[in-house]
């Protein structure tokens, strides 16, 4: 490869994180791999972002670019638009990347060309900085689309993608307001293998006012996500699979309406569906009789449980968009 072919182009999204941008900037800039562009896409920050960048002026591999507030999948666009690498690292902006993160992950890729994306483990932090326990992630490599539609396992800001690969399917998509990286993994796994390193390369910051901590819209847009890849695919993942992703796509949003927002019926009525998908799972079960019984009594005197429960929810048996 020549030198401007290994380029890695750095793209970091951001919105109203001016207290963390410049330490994820700095992070990039830090890396024992010396070949990389950062592109930072402020989309309509109103928290001094800009003043922030300004220690990063005249830097030869930083450039700073301001748009008006489209969202996180517009921004990471514009990022990639810019980038002249020909591999794409996604930095987001409250997140660290360790030293040695681009020369450990640059390997995968380089050593087969049918890779496209390489990710690794994370290491979850605070708004401190101090570390925390950090949930134990499945990694798949190869051919990866069932896996993906089960749960996203990729760490955003662990991932370095092909260009050629990312171009194949396009960009992000913009109507996404959240969880645009899973449906854009999906869409890559069809032409492409994934790859990870077992060990951690970045630290990911857990703080209040994070994107990813709105799950409930997080888990809708995942049903969402699911439906439209399915329809697109519709012979690509065997059932099993399928009714595997969907019971845990409305588990997930059961749990957060009531734990989270305290909606229990419409938590029921998730954990009512994804029975429906997996009669034996057991966590639904679970949650259900955690419920208290007044969530059954307004549900029957709703109608909840009957037109709901049975014609929402597949009886008689409906697909997920018809239900939706």
């Amino acid at each position: 490869m020549t030198q401007a072919q290994r380029l890695v182009s750095v793209v970091i999204a951001t919105y109203d994180s001016a207290d963390y941008l410049p330490l994820a900037v700095r992070s990039a800039l830090d890396q024992t791999y010396s070949m990389v562009e950062i592109h930072v896409v402020d989309d309509g920050s109103t928290d001094g972002t800009r003043q922030a960048m300004e220690q990063f002026r005249g830097h030869p591999s930083v450039k700073y670019h301001y748009q008006a507030n489209q969202g996180q999948a517009s921004a990471r666009n514009k990022g990639i638009r810019e980038s002249q690498g020909e591999y794409i690292a996604f930095l987001d902006a409250d997140d660290v990347w360790m030293p040695r993160k681009l020369e450990k992950q640059l390997p995968l890729l380089e050593s087969s060309d049918t890779t496209g994306v390489a990710y690794s483990l994370r290491t979850f932090i605070d708004e401190n900085g101090n570390v925390l326990p950090t949930p134990t992630v499945d990694c798949h490599r190869g051919k990866v689309t069932a896996r993906l539609l089960v749960d996203n396992f990729v760490g955003f800001s662990t991932s370095v993608v092909r260009r050629a690969c990312l171009e194949k399917v396009g960009g992000f998509d913009e109507s996404l307001a959240v969880s645009d990286d899973h449906d854009l993994w999906l869409r890559i796994s069809t032409e492409c293998d994934f790859d990870f390193l077992k060990e951690s390369t970045s630290w990911y910051r857990v703080w209040p006012r994070q994107i990813s901590t709105n799950y409930v819209k997080r888990f809708e847009y995942r049903v969402k996500i699911i439906e439209r890849f399915l329809r697109q695919h519709p012979n690509a993942i065997d059932e099993a699979t399928v009714n595997e992703a969907w019971a845990r796509a409305y588990m997930g949003r059961g749990y957060c309406s009531a734990r989270i927002e305290g909606r229990r019926v419409a938590a029921l009525m998730d954990f009512i569906s994804a029975l429906r998908f997996r009669p034996t799972c057991a966590l639904a079960w679970k949650e259900i009789l955690k419920l208290p019984m007044r969530t059954f009594y307004h549900s029957v005197l709703t109608g909840a449980l009957l037109k709901d429960g049975l014609s929402y929810f597949g009886w008689p048996s409906r697909s997920p968009a018809e239900r939706r």
